[in-house]
Parts: structure tokens; sequence; C-alpha cells
């Protein structure tokens, strides 16, 4: 029978025999600071906008965690963000042009590195130039910074950030179920327990997506397509992976600063919507891969069961 593996079932939902297939990817994280909590969000939320898949936005970013102002380096209210691109240029390209556009366009802003690492892209030493000849360097505690005049007052950003070449992207869930109301419900589960875990995020609208992808599609030049084996409306056509009662299916994507991170998520996230169970819940808990061919990560869902 289609989509019927060699399941475990915790709780009445079952989980498949399966992996999650994801992919070395160059991340980074930043802590944007400001006034208060408020306008530091707005920064965070404007900055990781439209960064959601790597394919057509040129990188994954999101929140990883709101910081008290015993966690910044300005003693003011914060936000952690993380980006993750193909390679370092790549991703300097994009946190550099989201910087400039978002966080120093923000009041009462700044931006800081909030990783360590050999390898280096540039932040205030890339948009310095706006400063018109007024900008000044500054080295405090072997940090280098940059201050920018504004019509505010002053934009105050770290020179650098590191970069890791550790980072995964690509994590993964899929959570089955017979109504659309019920796999909301349990990727809103996983989501609430994932974001409680460091050094992820999950990059996708509210850190959920309803069009997963398949690697290309009978259309020409094109990278994805719809995950058809996965679609309820085309169980009749096409070969699925979906039992007959499986109405709808929601993915959830994690990227992470590191696989273990991405493993933890994934755990925490499995446990919840176990805990949930099938009638608020999913039925199923699956995971997208490619046969193992193209991401050396290998997420095996039975690993990481409660």
């Amino acid at each position: 029978m289609p989509g019927v593996k060699d399941d475990t079932v915790i709780n009445g939902v079952a989980v498949d025999d399966g992996f999650a297939e994801a992919f070395p990817m160059a991340g980074t994280a930043l802590q944007i600071t400001a006034v208060n909590e408020k306008w530091a969000l707005e920064a965070a939320r404007s900055m990781t906008g439209f960064a959601t898949s790597v394919i057509a936005c040129g990188c994954e970013g999101g929140i990883d965690g709101v910081l008290s102002p015993e966690e910044t380096r300005d003693g003011r209210p914060g936000v952690r963000v993380l980006f993750f691109s193909f390679d370092a240029g790549g991703l300097e390209k994009q946190v550099t042009t989201r910087l400039g556009q978002c966080v120093l366009t923000s009041p009462t802003s700044a931006c800081y590195a909030d990783l360590d690492g050999e390898q280096k892209i540039d932040l205030g030493s890339a948009i310095r130039y706006f400063a018109d000849g007024w900008q000044i360097s500054k080295k405090f505690e072997g940090r280098h910074f940059w201050r920018m005049p504004v019509m505010e007052g002053e934009f105050l950003c770290e020179a650098q950030t590191g970069v890791t070449t550790e980072g995964v992207g690509g994590g993964n869930l899929l959570l089955m179920a017979r109504t659309t109301a019920q796999a909301l419900a349990a990727s809103e589960a996983a989501i609430a327990a994932m974001r409680k875990v460091p050094d992820v995020i999950m990059p996708f609208p509210g850190g959920i997506v309803r069009s997963g992808s398949k690697v290309g599609g009978k259309y020409k030049g094109m990278m994805a397509s719809t995950n058809d084996a996965y679609c309820p409306t085309l169980k009749g056509v096409t070969k699925t992976e979906l039992t007959p009662e499986i109405g709808s299916v929601l993915e959830i994507v994690i990227d992470g600063l590191s696989a273990r991170a991405v493993a933890d998520a994934m755990r925490v996230g499995i446990k919840a919507v176990t805990e949930l169970g099938p009638e608020e819940g999913a039925l199923r808990i699956g995971a997208g891969n490619y046969g193992g061919n193209l991401g050396p990560h290998h997420f095996h869902l039975k690993d990481l069961l409660p």
C-alpha cells in the first residue's frame, strides 16, 4: 500500500522508517539591538523577510530568538538572527544588502557579530560608504566597529562577522493528517517546541511550508517543482506516498549552525506531534529525501524518537 513503511507508532501517530536528507551550507549569526524589543524585532523581521529558500531568495534566514539586555553586546534588548547560503560569498552579498536596507534604516538599531570563526564576511565594512566619508572606525576589546551618522543619531555596526561551514540546510519533517486543520495544529505544536532549540531557524512563513518540492520538473529550467507524491489531490493520478485517509500534508524545514542543532530540533518536533496525537494533529510523520544521493546529512527519524 502506498505510504506504508516499517513504521513505529507512538501515541497513535505513525513515524516512518525514513530519513530527512540535508545539505551543507555556510551560516552566520547576528545580534540586532534597539531601544526596545519592539524595534529590535522590527529590524530583524525586515532583514529576514523573503529568505525562505536559497533556490529563489539567495539565502535562508530567520529569527533564532529574542535576547535580553544581559545577553547583548550593548546592554539593550535584542534579537538573534541566522542566515544561510551555499557559500560565504553568496552569504555576504545577501547579509550586507539586507543590513543596509533593513537594519541601517531601522530607528535606534545596531548590529553585532554573534558567531566567531576563522572565515569572515563583511558587515559594517561593506556598508560604511553610505556615510559619505563621515564614517568612523573604532576598535574596542579586540573588535572592530564602524560608527555611521544618520538623521536619527548614529548607527553602530561591527565590521565583520564569523562564518561557519558546518551549517546544515534542509532538515525536514512531513506531517500528514486527515484535514488541513489537523495538519496545521500538528505543525504549530512542532514549531512551538523547535523554537526553543538554539542555533536553528525554520525559514518558511510561520516555520511551515505547504508547497513541498522535489528536485527538477517536467518544464525546462525548473530546479524544483511540486512534490506530487505528497499532494492529496493527486492520489489517483500519480505514484503517491499517501494512504487514503491522508487529506493534508504540511512540511517543516530546518536550518542549523550544526547537524546536532538540526537533529535536536527535529527530535523535539517529533515529540510534540506525537504528544498531540492523531485526533487533534497528525496521523503520520515522514521526511523528504532524494534517495540519499544529493545531501550528505541523513537524519533518520527512528534515531530521533522520544
